[in-house]
């Protein structure tokens, strides 16, 4: 079998997908989802466009799981690429679960392909604009949500239920530490000579998004990007358009970072017209 570059690609939805078609030609993809059936139903779009998909049943939750999914990848070649787009969002799940996924699950994953990154590897994940709306946490700990390690990460005392107020509070917080921990881990991806960064979408249209809108919190999201500055909710494609330049020669001297992408949103929400 020929060894091609490998794509490891977590969370088979819209803006995973997205980026793997800027990204993914010429490389082996595994594309991992909880829910196998996604995963399979993806990698059949992509093989029908030319691409060379493998699909994967993965859970972001646990360590065992992204494991085997690196070692999965590694039968085809070396580990090149990390898209994790994974997640799930504060009107899906209970906070354990927001924890134990968004924070926990990215952490490790970050960890572990960190391990295995090929020289000249470039890693993004998917965070979210709600890391920007809590609070500034204390310089401690900052430190603490990055550079805890993964298995004492969800027994810090600011991660207990009787310190987090709801889901969204929760969801805060895990996106929060997905900006640390990409700065922490940047720096050992470094030793690798790979580079690795982070995207903070606002609103983007897939389908997740559509069930938020009619959910219990739409005319929150719908207010949202009414009253941003872009007046307008994003598409998976400009998060894709940032994806590509992280990803590319184009961004070498960025690793470390997150982007925000929110059509302004956060802006408005200190500064305009979604102030509280």
């Amino acid at each position: 079998m020929m060894k091609k570059n490998v794509m490891l690609w977590v969370g088979a939805g819209q803006i995973g997908m997205a980026i793997a078609r800027r990204m993914g030609y010429g490389m082996k993809i595994i594309v991992g989802d909880k829910k196998l059936e996604n995963a399979v139903k993806t990698a059949e779009i992509m093989n029908q466009a030319g691409f060379d998909v493998v699909p994967l049943e993965m859970d972001l939750s646990s360590k065992e799981s992204i494991c085997s999914m690196i070692a999965e990848g590694q039968k085809y070649g070396p580990i090149k690429v990390l898209v994790n787009a994974a997640g799930v969002s504060p009107s899906q799940a209970s906070i354990k679960t927001i924890l134990q996924v968004d924070l926990y699950g990215t952490a490790v994953l970050l960890e572990e392909v960190g391990k295995v990154i090929c020289e000249g590897g470039v890693g993004v994940t998917i965070s979210s604009q709600s890391g920007f709306r809590m609070p500034a946490l204390t310089t401690e700990e900052d430190e603490l949500l990055a550079c805890t390690p993964v298995d004492e990460l969800l027994e810090l005392d600011i991660l207990q239920e009787e310190h987090i107020k709801d889901t969204l509070h929760a969801y805060q917080i895990a996106k929060r530490c997905n900006e640390k921990r990409v700065m922490a881990q940047a720096v050992e991806w470094g030793k690798r000579g790979a580079r690795l960064n982070a995207i903070a979408p606002g609103i983007i249209v897939t389908p997740l998004a559509l069930d938020e809108f009619k959910g219990v919190r739409g005319d929150f999201y719908k207010n949202m990007f009414k009253n941003c500055p872009a007046g307008r909710p994003g598409t998976a494609d400009e998060i894709a358009n940032i994806a590509e330049l992280l990803m590319s020669d184009r961004g070498s001297f960025i690793t470390g970072s997150t982007f925000l992408a929110d059509g302004g949103a956060t802006a408005a929400y200190y500064y305009g017209d979604l102030k509280n």
